[in-house]
């Protein structure tokens, strides 16, 4: 800005030192032409006098380097001349000076030669015997008079730009340094050139407003920040060029990564071919999914084009969790498959003694035995049906009536239930603690004790101990089943309460039962918000204890 305001003035002194000269050499010269010329005409009157008085022989007298002597008759012929004595010269009555000496009785007129640089003034005078008697000098033109003062005008030109160029530097120096301390952060509380107070307002409103905008920008950015961060889903914002702008902790977990990963290429800290590919797909297609297994847990990634007015601007990659999703179609199949081969066995038993029956091929005194094993493998169906409409009624979270029970009573009801199968078994069943009232739905609190119970009996050998014990806490209650019987290995403790799980599937068919008794214990104790724990041991026998809130 200085360099700006320092050739702004030098431009301005020397426009103005121009046309100052200019003005000057015109008026110098106006006022150098008047004086030449009343001379002339002074000159002139005085030769009047002296012609007048001795006639021509006064013309011949006169020898003057300066001034020329034109004597013209009145039909416009030269009389004499100074210059060319008496010889032919043309005919001067056109001449403006002498025409207007014949008209008027006086006449003036100047003309320059072919160069310009010489000009002739011409002054004439009628004479009382109508002749006109002229004079005429040669006088330097401007561009002479300009020419001949060059030197000091130049001189002038250069004194004067040197001492414009210093005061041009102090000038623009002292103009720009209080610009120089601006304090454009407190806009108005600057005090230099009342010209800048509205630029200075302007300032300060924009810079209202750019704060205001910056305070909101920045209120976004810790939303978002904090939106993304309590995600449960992986987020990673990427650029064009596949670099990481942004990233969630979900992602970082998922992706083992953390915040220095961001400003650097996706696929050279997450470098797995499949997904460069689904990149790859989402860039030309505008979307791409795949899914993959990474510690375990089952994940499905999407990844999204981003287009802004027409030009592709990055990609957003979300991931999801499907490892329930993904259990729970497993889950399905698998129960599918169980209960369609549950269902199987004990109908191919049906039909096969009704078959015998109707054909007539069973004895009649053993008609009831095959009577009482359609009967039995029919209750077995029963029962099976009832686990699954009970487990299904789980699943759907299905509203129950609920009301205050007694545990303690309730485990008294379940041992006299199982009372007879322990009583073959020899397998001792001991019911303690103190009576223990919950609110809840009685028929799954019933299922809890009971199949538990069921279960230690069934995998008890004789001659066991089956104990029930019922503790009343201050905001829940505690039910513990405890048997002597064959244990569960570690390797089988977190599956036993998946659907048809059976630990010793030889010894399955000897027990009994639909195989989803631990599965309804499970999905009953989560209806009540309660909580389940293992412990067993392999030939010594196997403690479940079940934490329901009251």
């Amino acid at each position: 800005m200085t360099r700006k305001i320092f050739n702004s003035i030098i431009m301005v002194a020397g426009a103005v030192l121009l046309a100052s000269t200019v003005i000057i050499m015109g008026f110098l010269y106006s006022y150098l032409e008047k004086v030449r010329g009343d001379d002339l005409k002074n000159e002139l009157e005085l030769l009047i006098t002296a012609f007048e008085e001795d006639g021509i022989s006064y013309l011949e007298k006169i020898q003057s380097e300066h001034y020329r002597i034109t004597w013209i008759g009145t039909d416009g012929e030269v009389l004499y001349d100074t210059v060319t004595g008496t010889a032919s010269i043309e005919n001067h009555l056109e001449r403006e000076e002498v025409k207007n000496a014949f008209a008027i009785g006086e006449g003036k007129s100047n003309r320059y030669s072919d160069t310009l640089f010489e000009k002739t003034m011409y002054y004439a005078k009628k004479l009382e015997d109508g002749t006109v008697l002229r004079i005429s000098v040669s006088t330097s033109s401007v561009g002479v008079l300009v020419f001949g003062m060059l030197q000091p005008i130049m001189a002038v030109i250069l004194i004067t730009f040197i001492i414009s160029g210093i005061l041009a530097d102090r000038a623009s120096k002292r103009i720009v340094k209080p610009l120089n301390g601006l304090d454009l952060d407190a806009p108005l509380d600057n005090e230099i050139y009342e010209e800048l107070s509205p630029l200075l307002n302007k300032i300060n409103r924009k810079k209202r407003k750019i704060k205001t905008q910056l305070k909101e920008i920045q209120r976004q950015e810790a939303e978002f920040t904090q939106i993304i961060g309590c995600m449960n889903e992986g987020l990673v914002l990427i650029d064009k060029d596949g670099t990481v702008l942004r990233i969630n902790p979900a992602a970082n977990k998922i992706f083992s990564l953390n915040e220095s990963c961001v400003g650097k290429n996706f696929l050279t800290v997450y470098r797995d071919h499949e997904m460069g590919l689904c990149m790859k797909e989402a860039e030309e297609t505008g979307h791409s999914e795949i899914q993959q297994s990474r510690f375990g847990r089952e994940y499905q990634f999407v990844v999204n084009r981003i287009e802004s007015e027409g030009e592709v601007i990055g990609s957003v990659l979300l991931i999801f969790d499907v490892t329930e999703r993904v259990l729970a179609e497993r889950n399905r199949r698998e129960f599918t498959a169980s209960v369609s081969h549950e269902l199987k066995t004990p109908l191919q038993g049906i039909l096969g003694s009704v078959e015998l029956i109707e054909n007539s091929m069973v004895k009649p005194e053993d008609v009831s035995t095959f009577v009482g094993h359609i009967r039995k493998e029919a209750q077995r169906l029963v029962t099976l049906v009832n686990d699954v409409i009970r487990l299904s009624q789980l699943d759907e979270r299905a509203d129950m009536e609920k009301e205050n029970v007694d545990l303690l009573k309730l485990a008294a009801e379940a041992s006299e239930s199982i009372a007879t199968v322990a009583k073959n078994k020899k397998i001792e069943v001991q019911v303690s603690g103190s009576p223990t009232e919950i609110c809840g739905v009685k028929k799954l609190l019933y299922d809890i004790v009971y199949n538990l119970c069921d279960n230690a009996v069934k995998y008890t050998d004789e001659g066991g101990k089956v104990t029930i014990d019922i503790v009343d806490r201050k905001n829940e209650a505690v039910l513990t089943v405890s048997d002597t019987g064959i244990g569960i290995p570690n390797e089988d403790i977190d599956r036993i309460f998946e659907r048809f799980y059976r630990v010793d599937k030889s010894h399955s068919k000897e027990t009994g039962g639909t195989g989803l008794g631990l599965s309804i214990v499970k999905h009953a104790v989560a209806y009540h918000h309660g909580t389940i724990s293992v412990h067993s041991e392999v030939g010594r026998g196997t403690t479940i204890i079940i934490e329901i809130p009251k």
